[in-house]
C-alpha cells in the first residue's frame, strides 16, 4: 500500500514537475515593460531634437549671417556621419564589456570590445536596461544621440573658420579615439576605469561636456583666432534663432537627463525636477551677475544661463535633490559667466561661441558639485556617506578626462593640419564659409 502511494506520488510529480518549471522559466523570463518603451523613445526623439534642430540654431543664431549654413550644416552632417560609426563600431566600443573585471585594469577598461561591431546579435527581442524591460535598440538609439550632440558642441569653439571636409574627418577621428573610449570607462559597468573609481556622472557631465568644451579649447587654440578678432567687432546675427534654440535645449534635456533613468520611475521623475530648477537658477544667475556687471541684462546672455545650468545639472540628475540642484544652478551661472567673458577676454583665446566656457566649465563645475550634493546629509539620494572622498573621486575623473581629451584631440588635429590644413583662407572667411564652401546664402533678399 505504500509503495503504490508513493509511486501514485511519483507520477503526479511527473505531471506537474514540467508544469512547475515551465512556469518558473516564464517568471524568470524578462518581459518588456510598455511604459519604460514608451518613456526611452520619447527620451531618444527629444535627446535627438537637442541637436536638430536646438543647438543648429542656437548656435547658427550667434554668428555672422554669412556663416549660419555651415554650422547649421556642420550639425547636420555631424547627425549623419555618427549615426552610422555609432552602428559600425562606436556602440560596441563604448558598451560591449568583453574582457572586463571589476577592480583590474586592462585595455578593455578603456575600449570595449567589438563583439557589437554592426551590432551583431541585436533584433527585435533583444531587451536591456536596470531590469531589461526595454528593446535594446532603443536604447543603441538613445545612446547614439549623446554620442551625436558631443561633437556638435565642439563646432561653437572653431565656428566660422574650419573646413567642411576637416571637420568631418576630425569628427569623426575624435569620436573612435576619445568619445566612445570616456563613454566606455564611465558608463560601461564593473571593469571600466571611471566606473570602477566610482565616478558619479549620471548623463554626461564628463562623457558629453567636459568632454566637448575641452575638446572645443584645443581646437580654438590650434586653428587660432577669426580674422579681425578681437577688435572687429562679430556680434550676433540673429539672437531670436538663439533664443528659439535654447528653448529647444531646455525642453529636450529632459529626454537627456531624465531619460538617463532608463526607466520611467521615481529617479527619472526627480531628475526632470532637478533638471527643471538648476537650470532656472542658472538662467537667474547669469542674468543678474551680467546685469550687475556690465548694467543691463542680455538675451544671449539668459540664453547662455540656461544652457550652463543644463550642463552642469547633467552629471548629478540622478543623485542630487531639489535645494542642492538650486545651489548648483545658481553657481554654474555665475561661475560660467565669468569665464565666457572675463576670463576669455584676459587669455585672449578666440572660442566663437563659448564652447569651453559654458560645457567645459559647466561640466567641470557641475561634476565637482555631484560629490557634494550626493549626499543624503546634503538632500541627495545617492550613497555618498563622506562627501570629501566623493569629492576627490569627481576631480580624479574630471582630471583625467581633462588631460586624456586634450592630448589626444591636440594630436589628432595637428595630424590633420599636416596632412591636410585645418582651416579655410583669409579670403573664404571674408567671403563667408556659406558662398565659399557651400555655394548657399542664409539670406537672398
Amino acid at each position: 500500500m505504500t509503495l503504490r502511494k508513493f509511486a501514485g506520488l511519483g507520477a503526479l510529480l511527473s505531471l506537474v514537475m514540467p508544469g512547475l518549471v515551465m512556469a518558473a522559466d516564464e517568471v524568470a523570463a524578462p518581459v518588456l515593460n510598455s511604459g519604460d518603451t514608451a518613456w526611452m523613445m520619447t527620451s531618444t526623439a527629444l535627446v535627438l531634437f537637442m541637436t536638430i534642430p536646438g543647438l543648429a540654431l542656437f548656435y547658427g543664431g550667434m554668428v555672422r549671417s554669412k556663416n549660419i549654413l555651415s554650422v547649421m550644416m556642420q550639425c547636420f552632417a555631424i547627425t549623419g556621419l555618427i549615426s552610422i560609426l555609432w552602428v559600425i563600431y562606436g556602440y560596441s566600443i563604448a558598451f560591449d564589456t568583453t574582457g572586463m573585471e571589476q577592480g583590474v585594469v586592462n585595455f578593455n577598461s578603456f575600449f570595449g570590445g567589438m563583439g557589437k561591431a554592426f551590432l551583431a546579435g541585436v533584433t527585435p527581442s533583444s531587451l536591456t536596461g536596470p531590469a531589461a524591460l526595454f528593446p535594446e535598440a532603443v536604447f543603441i538609439t538613445f545612446q547614439m544621440t549623446f554620442a551625436i550632440i558631443t561633437p556638435a558642441l565642439i563646432v561653437g569653439a572653431f565656428a566660422e573658420r574650419m573646413k567642411f571636409s576637416a571637420m568631418l574627418i576630425f569628427m569623426g577621428v575624435w569620436f573612435t579615439l576619445v568619445y566612445a573610449p570616456i563613454a566606455h570607462m564611465v558608463w560601461s559597468g564593473n571593469g571600466g576605469l571611471m566606473w570602477d573609481w566610482g565616478v558619479l556622472d549620471f548623463a554626461g557631465g564628463t562623457v558629453v561636456h567636459i568632454n566637448a568644451g575641452v575638446a572645443g579649447l584645443i581646437a580654438c587654440l590650434v586653428l587660432g583666432k577669426r580674422k579681425g578678432f578681437p577688435t572687429t567687432p562679430m556680434a550676433p546675427h540673429n539672437l531670436g534663432y538663439t533664443l528659439m534654440g535654447a528653448a529647444m535645449l531646455w525642453v529636450g534635456w529632459f529626454g537627456f537627463n531624465a531619460g538617463s533613468a532608463a526607466a520611467a520611475n521615481g529617479t527619472a521623475g526627480m531628475a526632470m525636477l532637478v533638471t527643471q530648477i538648476a537650470t532656472a537658477a542658472a538662467a537667474l544667475g547669469w542674468m543678474f551677475a551680467e546685469w550687475i556687471t556690465h548694467g543691463k541684462p542680455s538675451a544671449l546672455g539668459i540664453a547662455s544661463g540656461v544652457v550652463a545650468g543644463l550642463v552642469a545639472i547633467t552629471p548629478a540628475a540622478g543623485t542630487v535633490g531639489p535645494m542642492g540642484a538650486l545651489v548648483i544652478g545658481l553657481a554654474a551661472g555665475v561661475v560660467c559667466f565669468f569665464c565666457a567673458t572675463t576670463l576669455k577676454r584676459k587669455l585672449g583665446y578666440d572660442d566663437s561661441l563659448d564652447a569651453f566656457g559654458v560645457h567645459g566649465i559647466g561640466g567641470i563645475l557641475g561634476a565637482i558639485l555631484t560629490g557634494v550634493f550626493a549626499a543624503p546629509a546634503l538632500g541627495g539620494f545617492g550613497t555618498v556617506t563622506d562627501i570629501g572622498a566623493q569629492v576627490w573621486i569627481q576631480m580624479k575623473g574630471v582630471g583625467f578626462t581633462v588631460i586624456y581629451t586634450a592630448i589626444v584631440t591636440y594630436i589628432i588635429l595637428k595630424v590633420l593640419d599636416a596632412v591636410m590644413g585645418l582651416r579655410i583662407t583669409e579670403e573664404e572667411e571674408a567671403v563667408g564659409i556659406d558662398l565659399a564652401l557651400h555655394n548657399e546664402r542664409g539670406y537672398n533678399l
